[in-house]
């Protein structure tokens, strides 16, 4: 398969130049996002923040998105994730991907300026024509939610 051509602008700061994005490893899904700041930032616990990554994307199209996820190392050893779950860059958005951290755990975690903190998955988009109805087909599971398949 033809890899898709995903364009990528490093922008302008304090931070110097940015890191380019890339994959860690040859199965890799992800692109790994790095930190772009001038000097550590220290998340307290539950504590927040925006950090810059210094680059700007361009998907080649609305067939596709690009989803910010956590990386799992800093999320399973130091508590450190995105703090929306999973972040959405639609393909018109052309400003900086910024990455939305969270300190889950009870220590302070300080990131250091060119730490990975995020990755980037591109993925396609099914665009959905939407269709109101007074029912919705019977399934197996019906309406069963939280916990109904059992444990």
């Amino acid at each position: 398969m033809k890899p898709l051509t995903l364009k990528i602008k490093k922008l302008a700061g304090e931070a110097g130049e940015p890191a380019t994005p890339f994959y860690a490893t040859g199965g890799s899904a992800g692109l790994d996002l790095s930190a772009a700041l001038a000097a550590p930032v220290t998340l307290a616990p539950l504590g927040r923040a925006v950090i810059p990554t210094g680059i700007a994307i361009g998907l080649p199209s609305a067939d596709y998105v690009g989803l910010v996820y956590a990386r799992s190392g800093l999320a399973v050893k130091h508590g450190v994730t995105t703090s929306n779950g999973v972040g959405v860059i639609d393909s018109d958005y052309r400003g900086e991907i910024k990455v939305g951290l969270v300190n889950l755990s009870d220590t302070p975690y300080t990131i250091a300026p060119g730490e990975r903190i995020a990755q980037l998955v591109v993925a396609p988009v099914a665009r959905c024509e939407l269709e109101v109805v007074d029912d919705l087909d019977e399934t197996a599971r019906g309406a069963g939610g939280f916990g109904s398949t059992g444990r």
